[in-house]
Formats: C-alpha cells, structure tokens, sequence
C-alpha cells in the first residue's frame, strides 16, 4: 500500500486543525486544541486507482516566516494551502508560502484551499471566485468538500505513480 506525506499550512486559525480532524474523525469543536508546532495524522483511503494511506502533517506558522522548520516539508508528496474566506488577510503570505513550497518540494501536488465557506453567502463566494481562481471552497464545520479534497488529492498522487 503507497504511502504519502501531505501538508496542511496556511496562515494562523484559518482551520487547519478542523480540516483535518473533519478528515480524519468526522468531527467539528467550536474551540479546536491549540496546535503548537506540528500536528500528525495519518489515514486510510480506498480511491478508484486503489488503497492510499495519507500522512498528514498539521504545520503551524507561515512556511515564508521562517518558523516552520525546513525538515518539516521534506519528502511531502502534497501541499494543501488553508485560508479563511472571511479572512482576506489571512491570504496576505500565501504567495509567498507557496513560493518556499515550489522551490523546496519541485512537482509537489499544491491544492489551495479556502475554509469556512459556511460563514459566506452566495454573493460573497461569487465575487471571491473571480479575486481566487481554481481554489477549492470548503467548510470543516459542515464538512462540505473536505473529504472530496482529500480523497482528489490521492487519487491524483495515484494516478501520477502509475504513470512513472
């Protein structure tokens, strides 16, 4: 059974934690635990390309800050970039997070993802659909597209190994 190292980064309480643990345990905490420095998780997936376990690594700080430790990226198959859709400053390093992604994982699987889609309405997500194209909209308190993320990103890490 392949197994693949995934990242979760994104500014500070953008939902990386409640992403994850909506995941992994199905579950959503108005008050999640405070994540200090790394979080990991792993979990079983059956895709169509076949059986995946994923390693998810629940990193804490923005990557361009320098205060996540460079080791922490190494070997990671993919990258999932979280921010807040009520949060426009919370995309404010996501350029250049996503640069130290690039340079430091070259052909890294990226999926960018913006959180708590339950706290916008119609209108808003459309205006921001324009301002972020080809991001993925999802919300860990109602688990709307969280595992359909998940489950995407293995099936393309799945089909690229079979490709080689």
């Amino acid at each position: 059974m392949a197994i693949k190292k995934i990242l979760i980064t994104g500014n500070h309480a953008v939902g990386k934690t409640s992403l994850l643990n909506r995941f992994i345990h199905d579950t959503f905490s108005e008050r999640p635990p405070v994540n200090i420095g790394l979080g990991v998780a792993r979990k079983e997936i059956e895709v169509q390309e076949g059986p995946l376990v994923l390693v998810l690594w629940d990193l804490v700080g923005e990557l361009s800050g320098g205060k996540v430790p460079r080791t922490y990226l190494l070997g990671a198959s993919a990258a999932v970039y979280v921010f807040d859709l009520s949060r426009p400053d919370s995309r404010n390093s996501m350029e250049a997070d996503l640069a130290v992604i690039r340079r430091m994982l070259p052909g890294c699987l990226v999926r960018v993802v913006g959180n708590k889609k339950d706290l916008l309405n119609q209108a808003e997500l459309q205006a921001l659909a324009g301002e972020t194209p080809d991001r993925r909209y999802a919300s860990a308190k109602t688990g709307e597209n969280v595992e359909d993320i998940f489950l995407g990103i293995g099936r393309e890490l799945l089909g690229a190994r079979q490709e080689e």
